[in-house]
């Protein structure tokens, strides 16, 4: 207990210094000189009317759907089969629950608090719960040539990986009825605030922060979340990892490299060239780091296992998460290089070392992976490939600094919001089942049910 009180009051000083960091730097901008005026004062040209493209809607649908199969079934048979036996299902479960009620909140004022008119560079105004005010015809500035209720369904298969992802630490060990309420706090207290500081033209994007398709707002807040949650929940009883079926850790990998398409390439929310950078990038360092990973493995560890083969790959879909559409190929392969070695050692030698049971390695791959990509963009970010983003490489000394903020800022919000949300949990439900529920498996414990009946 003494830990996270210090672990808490640190992260408020850590927080208090980033918004002077952010302020500073607004300032800054705000107090730089305008431009010298033109000889001439030409009227601005009035903005063409939004209208739907149906080659930017069919893509986006197919993306759209792209992404919900990362969740179901890709990331569920990912993490079901490095479960033992006797939790695959229990397992299984968080991922289909945590969709479901996802895309029940997501539309009574998810979406609204997230992506709707900015409030003060913090929340979205609520003015469209229950999607109020969309019909057919409605578009959203954020996204301007498909319908909004694409749009929203498409963001909406984000929040639902993103709360199913957090499961990877807390297996085997957490009650069912804990995560379902975890899974309701967590997306209305986290996600969505940092959703909309990124995405949603709150402050962090008003400052120049970088993230085409969820380094900080997926990844880093995931995997925070999942370590902070496995300090909280205590090591397993049994913490020996006995993966129960790796062929399906090699599907949930696959669907998760297939789905990662529409989750990147989606996020140009166009069919244009943007799309295809990012595509081309997704795929190209992703498989990068899964040879990397391999290789690291290899001489470290002395073979080249199917699970780290599969590992290293998920491990490089997470670091060019928020670099695909800004980052050109040269960038995608030094990110893949590094996404499969350093991810490698976080899971191989800093968590042993360092004692916390991420029984999945949430942390290890999505926090360190996340960071690594949301850092490298800033380095990275090509404005041949992407005008809104100038990394270090590129003349842009600046950007480097607002990716680190924008880092610091989502571990910290989403560390003190995760521990109060689990300290909440813990008083109503409880959050662990007790030993004999945990030796016995939660798959009949907790459901009544087994996953192979031989």
């Amino acid at each position: 207990m003494k830990r996270f009180s210090i672990l808490v009051t640190l992260t408020v000083i850590l927080m208090s210094l980033l918004c002077s960091a952010g302020l500073a730097l607004a300032e800054e901008q705000a107090s730089s000189p305008p431009s010298s005026p033109a000889v001439e004062q030409v009227p601005p040209v009035p903005a063409a009317p939004l209208k739907i493209d149906s080659g930017d809607t069919a893509w986006m649908i197919v993306a759209t759907a792209f992404v919900m199969l990362m969740t179901l079934p890709g990331l569920a048979l990912f993490y079901g089969g490095m479960t033992k036996g006797k939790n695959v299902l229990n397992t299984l479960s968080m991922s289909f629950v945590a969709y479901a009620i996802v895309s029940v909140l997501w539309v009574l004022y998810g979406y609204s608090l997230a992506f709707n008119t900015d409030v003060g560079g913090i929340i979205g105004s609520p003015s469209k719960l229950f999607l109020s005010g969309i019909g057919v015809g409605s578009i959203s500035d954020l996204a301007k040539t498909i319908p909004e209720f694409i749009f929203v369904v498409y963001q909406l298969t984000f929040a639902a990986i993103t709360v199913a992802l957090a499961s990877g630490s807390y297996v085997e060990r957490m009650k069912f009825s804990a995560w379902v309420l975890f899974s309701i706090l967590w997306l209305t207290f986290t996600y969505l605030p940092i959703a909309h500081w990124v995405w949603g033209n709150g402050f962090l994007a008003k400052w120049g922060a970088l993230d085409f398709a969820g380094g900080t707002v997926v990844h880093i807040n995931a995997g925070v979340a999942g370590l902070v949650g496995a300090l909280i929940l205590g090591k397993r009883k049994d913490p020996t990892y006995k993966p129960n079926n790796l062929p399906f850790v090699v599907i949930g990998a696959g669907l998760l490299w297939f789905g990662w398409f529409g989750f990147n390439a989606g996020s140009a929310l166009t069919s244009g060239g943007l799309a295809g950078a990012a595509f081309i990038n997704t795929n190209t360092a992703t498989a990068m780091a899964a040879a990397a990973w391999m290789f690291t493995e290899w001489i470290h560890a002395k073979k080249p296992t199917v699970l780290g083969l599969a590992s290293g790959a998920v491990g490089g879909l997470v670091a060019i998460t928020p670099a695909a559409g800004f980052v050109n190929i040269t960038g995608a392969i030094v990110i893949g290089l590094v996404a499969g070695i350093v991810p490698y050692f976080a899971v191989a030698k800093l968590k042993p070392k360092l004692g916390y049971d991420d029984a999945l390695d949430a942390f290890g791959v999505h926090g360190v992976g996340g960071t690594l990509g949301a850092l490298l963009t800033g380095f990275f970010a090509d404005p041949a490939i992407n005008d809104a983003g100038k990394g270090v490489f590129y003349g842009n000394t600046r950007q480097f600094v607002i990716q680190v903020i924008a880092v610091a800022v989502t571990i910290a919000y989403t560390a003190i919001t995760t521990f109060i949300i689990f300290k909440i949990i813990k008083t109503v439900v409880g959050i662990r089942v007790d030993a004999e529920e945990e030796l016995t498996g939660l798959d009949e414990t907790e459901h009544g049910e087994r996953a192979y009946n031989l």
